[in-house]
């Protein structure tokens, strides 16, 4: 049996599709105020059996808090993928990103150990790979510096340590490190905003950018490295570097829409996050920090090299990811 923490989101709910297509017996955590149904609908995109591998999926109702509610959840567990996490960059949600991202793992980490799991797959972040020292491509060798990280890499390499420590207990882990995820259904968070502001035929763009996977590739990679005898190894999941003008320009052309043709100047990206620091104080959720404005300024291109050779891996184009997504944007909109 298979446990899948975070079932509910893009990724945990293309890895259940993938788990219950090879006929792996599964379970799943969600949280109450999750959506069941957006599994289904994720489900749809890719099978005519969407309602019946769906019922195959045994759902466990907790939290990676809630320790009465993992000790359910990995009752003849043999195996875990933990995907589950919080995103925010928000330095004020730093407590409970700790809480959730880093303590949370801790949990899953002790409840592997505690019940002999075969193997442990975790999704980090390229958040937490560090800078190279000059313009070459990130490794997983790079080392890691928190001097301008944001709060959620902070939590994710916290995480990280947590997953380290469990290999040092004999439990075999590997963690996978994806950058931007681009996948389709949840078009109000992370990547699918992207599309939801292109569909807005938004005027300005970013400058900067940063590596690309499809959420398919980050499924068939986290299987490959589960089945295979690879253990305590970190991959970076990146099939394409791309600046942020680039990607919205191929969303555009998918969505049939002006792309966007001014890039935000520096000088008013500085105004803004100050701006935003000072609205913050009145309640406004943070949506641009000063540490985002440094990542944009030095942005990193990751190699993928590693995975590659591990697993004699190819990635798909990133073009198809993205003709999927805004297919499924458009039919979603209509």
């Amino acid at each position: 049996m298979v446990l899948v923490t975070g079932g509910t989101g893009l990724v945990g709910a293309h890895l259940l599709l993938r788990l219950l297509e090879a006929e792996t017996p599964v379970k799943a955590t969600y949280r109450p105020q999750s959506n069941l149904g957006k599994v289904k609908e994720i489900f749809s995109y890719y099978s005519q059996q969407s309602e019946e591998l769906f019922s195959k999926i045994t759902w466990v109702e907790t939290s990676l808090n809630d320790i009465c509610g993992l000790e359910t959840a990995f009752e003849n567990v043999t195996h875990v993928y933990h995907c589950a996490a919080l995103i925010s960059f928000d330095p004020r949600d730093y407590t409970i990103l700790h809480k959730i991202n880093a303590e949370g793992t801790t949990n899953i980490v002790n409840f592997c150990i505690a019940k002999n799991i075969q193997k442990l797959c975790y999704v980090s972040s390229v958040a937490t790979i560090g800078k190279p020292a000059h313009n070459t491509f990130a490794n997983e060798d790079d080392e890691w510096y928190d001097d301008y990280a944001n709060v959620y890499a902070l939590s994710k390499w916290a995480a990280e340590m947590e997953v380290w420590r469990g290999a040092q207990e004999n439990l075999p882990v590997v963690i996978l490190n994806p950058g931007v995820i681009l996948g389709p259904g949840f078009w109000d968070t992370g990547s699918g905003l992207f599309f939801t502001a292109v569909s807005k035929k938004r005027t300005h763009f970013p400058p900067g950018g940063t590596g690309f996977v499809s959420v398919k590739d980050v499924v068939r990679i986290m299987v490959g490295v589960m089945d295979s005898p690879i253990v305590n190894e970190r991959y970076i999941a990146v099939s394409d570097n791309l600046t942020y003008k680039e990607v919205l320009e191929k969303i555009a052309v998918g969505l049939n829409v002006a792309p966007p043709k001014k890039k935000l100047p520096f000088w008013l990206l500085e105004i803004l996050w100050r701006l935003d620091w000072f609205l913050g104080f009145f309640g406004k959720k943070r949506k641009i920090t000063k540490n985002t404005v440094l990542s944009l300024r030095h942005p990193v291109h990751y190699d993928n090299q590693k995975i590659k050779e591990a697993l004699d891996f190819s990635f798909h184009p990133i073009n198809e990811a993205i003709t999927l997504c805004c297919n499924r944007f458009l039919e979603e909109s209509c």
